[in-house]
């Protein structure tokens, strides 16, 4: 099996043979990421493997840096500027800001500029019945207009198409008359739930990623055929569930999260191995710091998740929160003249000043270069020689009145903060308490940068797992093949509804047993849920439990008294009194795929651990310390490493502070706690 995750720096590639695990990082070739991709499964060797799981960052920074295709929106008349309106929420820093404005929107970067948006005449009312038919020659009329600007794609969203799609399906075939066979994502089948916004902002998501991962999947399974791999190429979705690459085309908005989920959902199943149930997950790359929960081995999911504030797509996903603090943050000085470390990134072109491919600003990974904390001759497993002089001029060149030790130091420091608030801000939301929870550090920079959190976060210590700097693309090989479904309808649940919900329920299950291989329906494990609400509420309690079979009164009071143990878990309190209404129902079909398993090291004899070297910590503390150095292969269960130490790898760095130990478990993980 091959798992692979490609960032926004580096592309990381796993591979498991008979239980043995090889891995090679290549850095990500902005201009076309599948050639790093090809690039890194030609090193292993893909011939003869059975699957290939794959995970991006690609479509994500498409949006981000807005690096999109010319798509446009058609929607019913007066509605075209539902993709400006939004939520109408503003985050905490626009409450007391007038000036503020949604980056998505006209005002600021809009994924579709106004003059592409069109409203036909058309509508459908609640109850799925039309009330005003579909004007098709005004909607010609309007398609002549996008056929002059040249758009690439279509997004088509009508008001309570979810209820009835006809209008949109007939839409979809005078946009390919009209304007030829160019993709065409239309929210009835995109996303068929109600509340309008999160409908149109998924299905515009799911047209980009049609143009952007099209021609892409088509590259990458032509180059894998090319090197002589014959198995099945899956791509993970938002909750890294893994879908074969055809479905998973057939709607790409569930794949534009992939790569961070993929590492909360390896952490998890490596806590459950380890028996470490509850961890707060921090990936720190190159580029960001991603910060997922695990809570009972069980990754936090939810049933939409934000690209940039309010800009929302609706599928199941692992939380992450994203960050601007990773090895490449860079290091800069504000118009007050205070340092400051990130958001911004020195990416893998041109990378952080000590690469020496012509970076001149100062980066995290540029501290610890000086600092003593990086090898500049083992870099990359010593496929990179570093240059610390290149990194000392960057530091030097920042204008401001600090030493450099304290320009060295400070930006250490405050990139760990960044990190560290991060991890608090997760904790406050989900009420957590951080002494329940351990760290899982992985990503290239996670090892380096997180034991200096313990001490701020008080967690109950620090997880390093086995390949931490590929640690992401492992959950690719830790994951199910998942197909699902789900249909929004506002319907009571009394036993009178019991017919109603059974139709919705047989339908979604038909539909993905006709996409299962006819070698995975029998292994297929269906798994119904519902979002429910009390009634006269507006969001909803999801994933509540739907017994198998036929769905009768005695199913649906079951429903009932799942929602109210649902609610209360979730919000700390029952209403038992008040009626249920079901909103959006669920199937999963899960297909158990194999998993990584990871060889146990060699038990200690008792004896200290034989070190690799010795090096010089400067700049971090008020003086020159002496770290002993480590070769992490050669580490056996049971050794103890005290601080100031630095464990070394292919992949990445482990630094222990002072008053630092690390215990290496029977899979070669490192524990680091605090004395």
């Amino acid at each position: 099996m091959f798992g692979v995750d490609v960032g926004g720096t580096f592309t990381d590639v796993v591979a498991v043979t008979d239980g043995v695990i090889t891995t090679a990082k290549v850095p990500t070739d902005l201009r076309d990421t599948s050639r790093g991709v090809l690039r890194g499964a030609a090193e292993i060797g893909v011939a003869g493997a059975t699957a290939f799981n794959h995970a991006s960052t690609h479509g994500l920074n498409a949006v981000i840096t807005r690096q999109l295709p010319k798509i446009a929106f058609l929607t019913t008349l007066g509605h075209r500027d539902m993709l400006d309106m939004g939520r109408t929420w503003r985050p905490p820093e626009g409450l007391t800001d007038p000036g503020w404005r949604r980056s998505f929107g006209d005002a600021a970067r809009p994924l579709i500029p106004r003059y592409l948006r069109r409203g036909v005449r058309e509508r459908i009312t609640a109850t799925g019945e039309p009330l005003i038919p579909l004007d098709e020659q005004h909607a010609r009329e309007h398609l002549a207009v996008l056929r002059r600007c040249s758009v690439e794609g279509v997004a088509i969203c009508l008001i309570n198409s979810y209820v009835d799609g006809r209008h949109e399906q007939r839409l979809r075939e005078l946009v390919q008359e009209e304007l030829g066979d160019i993709p065409v994502s239309v929210s009835s089948e995109v996303s068929p739930l109600a509340k309008e916004f999160a409908r149109a902002s998924t299905t515009v998501i799911d047209v980009l990623m049609k143009i952007i991962y099209g021609a892409y999947t088509e590259r990458l399974d032509k180059g894998l055929r090319e090197l002589g791999f014959t198995g099945s190429l899956n791509f993970a979705d938002c909750a890294a569930r893994l879908i074969p690459a055809d479905v998973a085309m057939e709607h790409p908005f569930r794949i534009v999260f992939a790569g961070p989920a993929a590492g909360t959902m390896s952490s998890a199943h490596f806590g459950r191995l380890t028996g470490v149930r509850n961890l707060l997950c921090c990936d720190v790359g190159g580029t960001s710091c991603d910060i997922s929960l695990v809570t009972d081995g069980q990754p936090f999911v939810d049933t939409t998740f934000e690209l940039e504030h309010d800009l929302v797509v609706n599928t199941l996903s692992n939380e992450v929160s994203s960050i601007g603090a990773g090895g490449g943050s860079l290091v800069t000085i504000d118009p007050a003249g205070e340092l400051r470390v990130g958001p911004g990134s020195a990416g893998s072109e041109p990378g952080p000043a000590c690469y020496g491919l012509g970076g001149t600003q100062p980066t995290i990974t540029d501290a610890c270069v000086l600092a003593g904390v990086l090898d500049p001759d083992g870099f990359a497993a010593g496929r990179m020689r570093l240059q610390p002089h290149a990194a000392r001029r960057a530091f030097e060149a920042l204008d401001c009145g600090l030493s450099l030790a304290q320009r060295i130091r400070y930006a250490f420091d405050i990139g760990v903060h960044n990190i560290a608030e991060g991890l608090f801000n997760v904790a406050i939301k989900r009420g957590i308490d951080p002494r329940d929870y351990s760290l899982i550090a992985y990503g290239a920079a996670g090892p380096m940068l997180l034991p200096a959190v313990l001490g701020q976060m008080r967690a109950r210590e620090v997880l390093i797992p086995p390949y931490p700097g590929l640690f992401s693309a492992l959950g690719l090989v830790s994951s199910d093949r998942v197909y699902s479904d789900s249909r929004s309808a506002y319907q009571m649940l009394t036993p009178e509804a019991a017919d109603t919900i059974d139709e919705v329920y047989r339908q979604m299950e038909d539909t993905v047993r006709g996409r299962l291989d006819p070698a995975d329906r029998e292994r297929a494990v269906f798994v119904r849920t519902f979002d429910g609400r009390l009634y006269g509420q507006t969001w909803e309690t999801p994933f509540v439990e739907v017994p198998a079979g036929r769905v009768n009164a005695d199913a649906v009071g079951s429903m009932i008294g799942n929602f109210h143990k649902s609610y209360a878990e979730r919000w700390g309190h029952a209403f038992e009194a008040l009626p249920v209404q079901g909103v959006t129902y669920r199937v999963h079909a899960v297909v158990p795929s194999p998993k990584v398993s990871y060889p146990e090291v060699p038990e200690g004899d008792g004896t200290a651990p034989e070190p690799s070297g010795k090096v010089t910590l400067r700049y971090l503390f008020d003086e020159d310390l002496t770290a002993v150095e480590y070769d992490r292969s050669r580490l056996r269960a049971g050794d103890r490493l005290p601080g100031p130490a630095v464990v070394r790898e292919p992949t990445s760095t482990t630094f222990l502070l002072p008053g630092q130990t690390a215990e290496v478990g029977r899979y070669g993980e490192l524990r680091i706690t605090n004395d």
